[in-house]
């Protein structure tokens, strides 16, 4: 049975990477933009998380309340401020902005919350498990997460295909020149995009500060798992991301009954496979 757990374990990995991945996957897939940063933001809004729960006193997970609408307004605010004023300006101009950024995030947490790494208190939830039959356990959290990451995609595919601001963001995603001549207001629906972004972050946030140990330098490895994420499910698709996720975390679990070692190189290696053999990702969008 100890194959069964661990291959469990890789599925409920894969939902914590989905919830990584979902803000990246709409940043390119609406905004047309590679945000270098955007495991940088998933630290930041971690550790708002655990300033928040340990301030307040209450459990991490209702912190997200307080995260989401001020990431939203942070995601709208950098928009508007910084990253539309290099959009359409080729691809260089925005990763080297976006790379800056990065950097100044993490200098920014060193000096205000130092080098030491930190997780967020989850309690009892962060312990208690489930059976599911004779020597099969699941961890309630990692449940809880991919739970949370299938209610997301729904969510998010709701919002993007059955919704006016949904059509809205397609169209300036489809043709910016085209929704700017009939009077769609581009900057500030591609503003509201990244504002989505970081709501987003916000509950990736949220569940990866009780899920895993994070300090200041952790932000780059989240972005290259977000990254093989999107990659791996096809650019700009909720559901490409959270199989492509899965997949990953499935790699990473098998690779781990092999060796310790092989647990992040297995994930590497499986989407250097499929990305060789179906470059457009498992589920590209139309």
């Amino acid at each position: 049975m100890s194959i069964v757990n661990q291959l469990l374990q890789g599925v409920m990995v894969g939902g914590l990477y989905a919830l990584l991945a979902y803000g990246l996957s709409l940043s390119v897939g609406i905004v047309r933009l590679i945000n270098l940063a955007h495991g940088d933001f998933i630290v930041m809004a971690a550790f708002l998380c655990s300033a928040l729960a340990t301030g307040l006193g209450i459990h991490p997970i209702w912190t997200v309340l307080l995260t989401i609408p001020l990431c939203f307004a942070g995601g709208y605010l950098l928009q508007r401020g910084l990253l539309g004023r290099v959009r359409g300006k080729g691809t260089l101009a925005p990763l080297l902005m976006t790379f800056a950024i990065s950097i100044i995030a993490q200098n920014l947490l060193l000096e205000a919350f130092g080098a030491d790494a930190r997780r967020a208190p989850a309690g009892d939830l962060e312990v208690t498990s489930l059976s599911l039959g004779q020597d099969v356990h699941v961890g309630v959290l990692p449940m809880l997460t991919l739970a949370v990451a299938v209610a997301m995609a729904l969510g998010l595919d709701r919002l993007l295909y059955h919704s006016a601001l949904g059509a809205r963001l397609r169209a300036v995603s489809d043709d910016p020149d085209a929704a700017d001549l009939i009077g769609m207001a581009t900057a500030r629906t591609c503003a509201m995009a990244m504002g989505l972004v970081g709501a987003t972050v916000a509950v990736a946030a949220t569940f990866f500060s009780m899920f895993s140990s994070f300090d200041p330098t952790t932000g780059p490895s989240s972005m290259l798992i977000a990254f093989e994420v999107v990659v791996l499910g096809g650019l700009g698709s909720v559901w490409g991301a959270l199989l492509g996720a899965i997949v990953i975390g499935l790699a990473q679990s098998v690779g781990g009954q092999i060796d310790v070692a092989w647990q992040s190189l297995a994930g590497h290696l499986v989407f250097l496979s499929i990305f060789l053999i179906r470059p457009q990702g498992l589920f590209p969008r139309a």
